[in-house]
C-alpha cells in the first residue's frame, strides 16, 4: 500500500459518507502500518547502530592519535637537555609539530568515518547512491581543476608540517619573503619582517626554504687594519677579546665554540682583511658579529691599532689656501693684439682730403 493510500486513509470522512466507508479505509491504514513496521524498525535499528558505531569509532581514533601525540611529546622532552637534544629542536618545537600532526590526521580521520556513515545511512533508506557518487566524482574532478592552486597549497602545508622544514619562531628564508614564521598553516604561512611587516605565503608558492634557525649558525666579521700593523699583534688582540667575550653571559651560552682566525682575505695597497668566525645558536649569528665587531675594536683602540674603513684620517697640519683659487682665468679680449680683439674692433672710416 502506498503512502498516498495512507492518507487517504486517515483523513475525515466527508459528512455524507458512511461509516462502513470510513472503518473499511482505517482498516487498511492499519494493515499498511502492521505490514510495514517490521521494515520500519529494520532501517531505524540500521541507522542507530551505523550511527553508533561511527561514533565509537571516531571517538576510539581520535584517542588512539592523542595518545600517540602525548607520547611524541614525552620523547621530546626526555632528550631535552642532553647532548641529544642540543642537535635537534626544542620541546616546544616538536609539541607544535606533533599538535598540527595529530590535528590534521584527526580531521581526515573524521570525514573519512562520517562521510563512511553518511553512506551506509542512505543505503538503508534504499537511495540508490550510484547517480550521487558520479555526480559527486564530477563535482570533485571539476572542483579539482578549478581550484587546483587551493589544492597545491594543502598539500604542500602538509608535507611542510610532516618534514618539519620550518616552525614556528624560525627565521627562514622562502624566497618570496623571509622573517621569522609567526603561523604555520595548511594553506598559508605567516612571516614578520625585518621591518615588523607580514608576509602571508602560500604554501604552493614556497620553491625553496632556508631554514636559518636549525643547527647552527655562523658569525663572520671581516676586521680590515693597515698593511704596515703587525699581524702577531693584531691575531693576538683579537683572540683576548674573543676569549673574554666567551667568559661572559649571554654570549657563553650562543657561542657554540671557539672564536677562530683563519688568517688573512685580502691584501691590498692600503689595507689588508683578516676573516674572523665563530659558531654560533641558531638565528644568533647576527647578534654575536655584533658584540664581536664592538669588542674588537675597542680591543684596537687600547693597543693603539687602527682599523681602515672608516673616515680618512685628516692630515696633522692645516693646508695652506691657494691664492689663485679666487681668480677667473684670463679672457682673450685682455690683448689688444689677439685675434678676438681685432675681429671686435671697428674699423675706422676712411679719410678723404680735399
Amino acid at each position: 500500500m502506498s503512502p498516498s493510500a495512507l492518507l487517504a486513509a486517515v483523513q475525515s470522512p466527508e459528512p455524507g459518507g458512511s461509516l462502513d466507508e470510513a472503518a473499511k479505509q482505517a482498516g487498511n491504514a492499519a494493515g499498511w502500518v502492521e505490514e510495514n513496521w517490521s521494515i520500519w524498525l529494520n532501517t531505524g535499528l540500521r541507522i542507530v547502530l551505523i550511527a553508533a558505531i561511527a561514533i565509537a569509532l571516531r571517538i576510539a581514533v581520535r584517542r588512539a592519535l592523542t595518545k600517540l601525540i602525548d607520547r611524541m611529546n614525552r620523547s621530546a622532552q626526555a632528550v631535552e637537555g642532553t647532548a641529544l637534544g642540543g642537535l635537534l629542536v626544542n620541546a616546544e618545537r616538536r609539541r607544535q609539530r606533533s599538535e598540527a600532526i595529530g590535528s590534521v590526521l584527526r580531521s581526515v580521520a573524521s570525514f573519512l568515518i562520517l562521510g563512511t556513515a553518511a553512506l551506509m545511512i542512505l543505503g538503508a533508506f534504499q537511495i540508490n547512491l550510484a547517480p550521487l557518487l558520479a555526480s559527486a566524482g564530477v563535482a570533485g574532478v571539476a572542483l579539482g581543476f578549478g581550484a587546483r592552486n587551493l589544492v597545491t597549497d594543502f598539500l604542500s602545508g602538509v608535507f611542510m608540517i610532516l618534514e618539519d622544514q620550518y616552525g614556528v619562531g624560525d627565521t627562514v628564508d622562502a624566497g618570496v619573503a623571509s622573517g621569522e614564521v609567526i603561523e604555520v598553516g595548511l594553506r598559508v604561512t605567516k612571516l614578520r619582517g625585518d621591518h615588523g611587516e607580514i608576509w602571508y605565503v602560500r604554501n604552493g608558492e614556497v620553491k625553496r626554504i632556508g631554514n636559518l634557525s636549525q643547527g647552527w649558525s655562523t658569525a663572520g666579521v671581516d676586521v680590515q687594519v693597515r698593511p704596515t700593523e703587525d699581524l702577531e699583534q693584531v691575531g693576538t688582540v683579537i683572540t683576548e677579546a674573543a676569549q673574554q667575550m666567551a667568559k661572559e653571559d649571554p654570549w657563553t651560552e650562543r657561542l657554540w665554540g671557539p672564536v677562530e682566525i683563519l688568517g688573512l682575505d685580502a691584501v691590498l695597497l692600503d689595507s689588508m682583511t683578516v676573516r674572523v668566525t665563530a659558531k654560533t645558536m641558531p638565528g644568533k649569528a647576527l647578534g654575536v658579529e655584533r658584540e664581536l665587531r664592538w669588542r674588537i675594536k675597542r680591543a684596537f683602540d687600547e693597543a693603539g691599532i687602527r682599523m681602515i674603513g672608516g673616515v680618512p684620517a685628516q692630515p696633522d697640519e692645516p693646508s695652506t689656501a691657494d691664492p689663485t683659487a679666487a681668480m677667473s682665468a684670463p679672457s682673450a679680449y685682455a690683448s689688444a693684439t689677439s685675434p678676438q680683439s681685432m675681429a671686435a674692433t671697428p674699423i675706422a672710416p676712411p679719410s678723404i682730403s680735399k
